[in-house]
């Protein structure tokens, strides 16, 4: 049986042992997910100008779209606060409305990721084109399926949001979704800053 709100004093997502445990665990995958993207990071850094016959990154990195896409991702994290925001203070409407909103800029950023790997794929630039190809393919196609993940997993907790409130339960699994928004985000500056900032250097 799932446990109601009773000690308001506490985050709501805190107030059952079950949940802290959940969010202690989730924080140690996240850890796990650091070295994974850090491995693809050192990858990139180590292929990004092993072109071979294939373009190089200042000929099909379209900064525009990329810029554009860095703002509807960070303008979901900045969503994603307010998902916690209104959870706290016992708003399940106004919670599955700032999931909602998170979830269409976070599609809108996937959108635009897609177009972005058509074009390349039109330019030349495939995964077997050539080590920076690969590299970069692989980092950006790895971000991209977590993004994918993240927006199923935001469905189904606006879903349970709906049929179950907040509890104790349903507060920290939204509160480690929110935890795993935000670092899919944080993963994003760091590919925005040093693939295509640094690419064009």
């Amino acid at each position: 049986m799932e446990s109601k709100i009773t000690n308001y004093s506490v985050p709501t997502e805190y107030q059952s042992e079950l949940g802290k445990m959940n969010i202690l665990g989730f924080w140690i995958f996240i850890a796990a997910e650091i070295i994974l993207f850090a491995t693809l990071f050192a990858l990139y850094g180590v292929y990004h100008d092993r072109i071979g016959d294939g373009p190089a990154g200042p000929e099909v990195f379209v900064i525009k779209d990329v810029v554009i896409q860095t703002v509807l991702l960070l303008t979901s994290s900045f969503t994603c606060g307010y998902v916690i925001t209104s959870m706290r203070r016992g708003n399940v409407k106004g919670a599955i409305v700032w999931i909602a909103i998170t979830l269409l800029f976070g599609l809108g950023f996937l959108v635009m990721e897609i177009n972005e790997f058509i074009h390349y794929v039109n330019a030349g630039l495939a995964i077997q084109t050539s080590a920076f190809g690969s590299s970069l393919l692989t980092l950006l196609g790895t971000h991209g399926a977590h993004v994918t993940f993240g927006l199923f997993w935001g469905i189904i907790l606006a879903i349970q949001l709906a049929q179950r409130g907040i509890t104790a339960f349903t507060a920290s699994k939204v509160h480690i979704w929110s935890i795993y928004w935000h670092f899919l985000d944080v993963v994003w500056i760091f590919v925005f800053t040093f693939v295509y900032l640094g690419g064009l250097m």
